[in-house]
């Protein structure tokens, strides 16, 4: 089996003393489609904006296609090819 494309290992993020998030694990392979839900403040953006070092992550480890990414610069990780669409509104006119 091949690796995975986004792997999300045991990831910890803090807000000054708050967890924001504890010990998640999320595996995305290439061509799935994944969907983060949950309540407001559950955590779905943290985990978005941790694969971009904002904010940085206290533990574990985040992997794009194998290579660990966690400690790595915004600009290298936009540069190997992530990014976010925005929410908000419709992705192709309708």
């Amino acid at each position: 089996m091949s690796q995975p494309l986004l792997a999300f290992n045991e990831v910890d993020v803090f807000y000054g003393p708050i967890q924001a998030l504890k010990q998640v694990s999320l595996t995305v392979n290439e061509g799935e489609t994944v969907a983060l839900i949950g309540a407001n403040g559950a955590g779905k953006s943290t985990l978005l904006m941790s694969v971009f070092g904002q904010p940085r992550i206290a533990g574990g480890e985040i992997f794009y296609r194998g290579e660990a990414i966690s400690r790595k610069s915004t600009h290298f990780i936009a540069s190997n090819g992530i990014a976010q669409a925005r929410k908000g509104g419709a992705s192709f006119p309708i």
